[in-house]
């Protein structure tokens, strides 16, 4: 496909992605909007407009804080605006200054959380990062948990903490202990750390006893987004003991803006990796439902150049969506719209992929 918009060949937001995001134009005005090529593209005046008017959508359905009320519509409804969006940018017809109202840099646009997050879970699904982390927690004869390779294993963590990339927030305080010291302490983490991960955000509701099928996940599915972590690791290694992460990660997450369709995604799905023991029959799966993102890590201290500290991919996942998700859901756990599942850390087999400053140094 070949867009009248023109963009470079290594643009992150070519005719193929088509994601969807929220803007805020101030004064109290949030528009769902999608990006493509140097652009931003306003949804809800192209709505306004007629261009989606055989769709059938509610009135003010772009013109939201969130896209909750446009994800529940259902995948026929968001992927045929999807596609109606693809063909409006391939089409010169379309080429009229009536669309191009809808269009501002997208450097210009003040992106905001795509959704309202009514749940998180954080899942712990690459086996390099595990066992990476377990060596040095524990010992590399125990660096697996004897249910790691049985279960994906995650914790539920803080919805109302996630925020969109480019929020600041506060150094956090909390206890740790030194190892040559007989008490705890209290004061800012020394050992802050992020966490490279992809999260999948829910499209469609369940009630409370449904289960979900691997074979069913696809439609629960509406997107994704890149996922920092952030982690105090001094926190985490004197509290994380028995209940696991609690202060050292619920201060704050940060995500990506804009969320990238599971269809626009379909081209890049492979083979999963080979579980072994064969999981239980309620995690069983067919087809592709691995995904091939690369993924960079840089750090950029202020008045210095940014340095990339790993290179890894979304494919390296042990545990997959579709697995993630049938388990979250295999007890009845109802899901919403909106829910955010999070990868966990995602490290390659190489040093130079792992995804923390805790693998790492």
């Amino acid at each position: 496909m070949k867009s009248w918009i023109n963009y470079n060949a290594d643009c992150d937001f070519s005719i193929y992605n088509i994601p969807f995001g929220i803007v805020d134009k101030s004064n109290g005005y949030f528009f769902a909007a999608t990006a493509i090529g140097e652009y931003c593209v306003n949804l809800d005046l192209l709505h306004k407009s007629g261009f989606f008017v055989d769709l059938t959508l509610p009135e003010n359905i772009f013109c939201r804080q969130f896209l909750n009320d446009f994800i529940e519509l259902g995948k026929t409804k968001t992927n045929a605006v999807r596609l109606r969006l693809q063909e409006i940018f391939i089409d010169n017809l379309y080429n009229t200054d009536e669309v191009k109202k809808a269009l501002s840099p997208i450097q210009e646009a003040k992106m905001c959380i795509p959704v309202k997050v009514f749940n998180y879970t954080d899942f712990y699904s690459s086996i390099e990062h595990a066992t990476n982390v377990g060596t040095m927690f524990r010992d590399p004869a125990n660096a697996l948990l004897p249910n790691w390779k049985h279960i994906p294993i995650g914790y539920h963590g803080r919805a109302s903490s996630i925020t969109v990339s480019g929020t600041n927030f506060h150094r956090p305080k909390g206890q740790t202990k030194a190892a040559d010291a007989d008490l705890p302490s209290f004061g800012p983490t020394k050992m802050l750390d992020i966490e490279l991960e992809m999260a999948f955000i829910v499209g469609k509701e369940t009630n409370l006893s449904e289960t979900i099928h691997t074979s069913k996940t696809d439609e629960y599915i509406f997107g994704f987004v890149i996922f920092n972590d952030w982690s105090a690791r001094d926190f985490q290694t004197w509290e994380y003991v028995p209940l696991g992460p609690f202060l050292a990660k619920n201060f704050c997450s940060t995500i990506s803006p804009w969320i990238v369709t599971l269809e626009a995604l379909e081209p890049f799905r492979i083979e999963g990796i080979e579980q072994n023991p064969e999981p239980l029959p309620y995690l069983k799966y067919i087809g592709k439902q691995n995904i091939d993102i690369n993924l960079e890590v840089a750090i950029k201290p202020e008045n210095a150049d940014e340095t990339i500290v790993s290179r890894s991919n979304y494919k390296h996942m042990y545990w997959n969506m579709s697995q993630q998700l049938a388990h979250h859901a295999s007890n009845g756990c109802n899901m919403q719209v909106g829910d955010m599942y999070a990868s966990g850390t995602i490290s390659g087999p190489a040093p130079d992929s792992y995804g923390s400053m805790l693998e790492i140094t």
